[in-house]
């Protein structure tokens, strides 16, 4: 099999979707579509204002209720859980008061029953802050992103004890913070919700909860993010990698008995063409895009090895939702109690922290957000046509409804490739063929705004 480079060469065209170029390997006459190269300026004025200064603010702010473990003190103006959940939904309400009162601000709250983790009724409190949608026909899709503000000990049970959790979770908890008061500066056609939620260290209970609502009120949640220990850029060597972010990305989803859905990416050899992979491809191309010099590196793992986060309790659901964590973790600054042993500081403090390192981590997440809250919704019911023996690619779909839609483009990849490699603007259409064999590439279709904003690519089912 030839490769996509050598086709396209032939066809006179060289692919090159991460340029943002709508290529057409058919014919040179293509229609003009929008230029997905240039880079928005206003996503750029967000990536900007996005400060490490404040973001360190914050996790020391955090860390100085002494303790945020999920059973700790509630009635507290300045010790415990309690004490910061308050301030956290101040923080958002101060910046809603200053941004023209776009945000939501509300505790989303329900008492937990005694469990593993749990020794007694507890209520467990996230703190959310709604940015929502201004367009008809996106306003009603919506883009979670999250932080876990609780934090723990080496026993996980321990409720007084210092626990400052400065890179677990308070990281995370102060990125979700720093974008909710930069982005709700801004309008977005979908709805944006800034989270931070309790009990993740308890078994995920506060995000499951928030989950298992959205499920139960049909939510059309489009993507999740959650960001869980992205403070430092240090490894345990002391080696230092502040210029790229691991990003987890969940393949065939976890289930007891195989969906028709996952059944038919098995049969058509789309196990990396899952809702989650197809997101972190817009978050990697995005990210690298508006935060030059840093990689995102995509780990083809729900989470790291036999762990888990935030996101598991929406992957369950059936959302698509990533991980964002550092590439390097240090084990002695995180899930231990505070000491000094043979002169070795162990505990989850704030001068381990890597500020300016947060801060790229969170432009990702802002350029990635900003980018699907503009963008329209990946389209729908895309198909590949299967009823003749031919070595040309028929693509159909459902139009959108978005109505600054420009149009559609086609992306496809090699089957060996992680991410798309070529690109062809069809216009605004809902059917469209491509000269390339459906047996020996991926494809995938987005829609894209009269501003070059390009939806996540849907991936195509048979159309027998």
């Amino acid at each position: 099999m030839a490769s996509t480079k050598a086709i396209l060469a032939g066809l006179g065209a060289i692919s090159a979707l991460a340029a943002g170029t709508g290529i057409n390997p058919c014919a040179a006459a293509a229609p003009a579509g929008p230029d997905l190269k240039r880079k928005q300026p206003e996503i750029e004025r967000i990536v900007g204002a996005i400060s490490p200064r404040r973001i360190e603010a914050t996790i020391r702010k955090l860390v100085g209720f002494h303790t945020r473990h999920t059973m700790s003190e509630t009635e507290s103006d300045t010790v415990g859980i309690g004490a910061a959940r308050r301030w956290i939904r101040s923080e958002f309400e101060r910046c809603n008061a200053a941004n023209g009162g776009r945000l939501q601000v509300a505790f989303d709250s329900h008492v937990a029953p005694v469990s593993r983790r749990i020794s007694r009724p507890t209520e467990i409190v996230n703190v959310v802050a709604t940015l929502p949608g201004t367009q008809e026909g996106a306003k009603d899709r919506i883009y979670v992103v999250s932080g876990h503000y609780d934090s723990r000990n080496t026993d996980v049970m321990d409720e007084k004890g210092y626990a400052p959790g400065a890179n677990d979770d308070a990281s995370g908890t102060a990125a979700v913070m720093e974008m909710a008061c930069v982005m709700s500066r801004h309008q977005f056609d979908a709805t944006i919700v800034f989270m931070t939620v309790a009990a993740e260290e308890q078994g995920l209970l506060g995000a499951a909860h928030w989950a298992e609502q959205a499920k139960q009120q049909k939510l059309d949640i489009a993507g999740m993010f959650t960001n869980d220990i992205i403070g430092s850029s240090r490894d345990e060597h002391g080696k230092i990698d502040d210029k790229q972010v691991r990003l987890f990305a969940e393949g065939i989803p976890v289930e007891k008995e195989m969906s028709e859905a996952v059944r038919t990416l098995v049969q058509t050899g789309g196990e990396n063409d899952s809702i989650s992979r197809q997101l972190a491809r817009h978050v990697k191309e995005q990210g690298e895009r508006y935060v030059p010099g840093f990689k995102v590196s995509v780990v083809q793992r729900r989470d790291r090895y036999l762990r888990g986060g935030d996101h598991m309790p929406f992957l369950e659901r059936g959302y698509a939702a990533l991980r964002f964590t550092e590439p390097n973790e240090d084990f002695k600054h995180q899930h231990q109690n505070v000491r000094t042993e043979n002169g070795v500081v162990i505990g989850d403090m704030p001068e381990y922290n890597d500020y300016n390192y947060i801060a790229k981590v969170a432009r990702v997440n802002a350029a990635a957000l900003a980018t699907l809250a503009l963008a329209p919704a990946a389209p729908r019911m895309v198909q590949l046509r299967t009823a003749q023996l031919e070595n040309d690619s028929t693509l159909v779909w459902q139009a959108n409804v978005e109505p600054d839609l420009a149009g559609y483009r086609i992306v496809w990849r090699d089957t060996t490739a992680a991410d798309w490699q070529g690109a062809r603007w069809v216009g605004n259409v809902t059917e469209a063929k491509v000269p390339l064999s459906k047996d020996n590439y991926f494809f995938g279709v987005q829609a894209v705004d009269k501003d070059g904003n390009a939806s996540v690519a849907a991936y195509p089912v048979p159309l027998r």
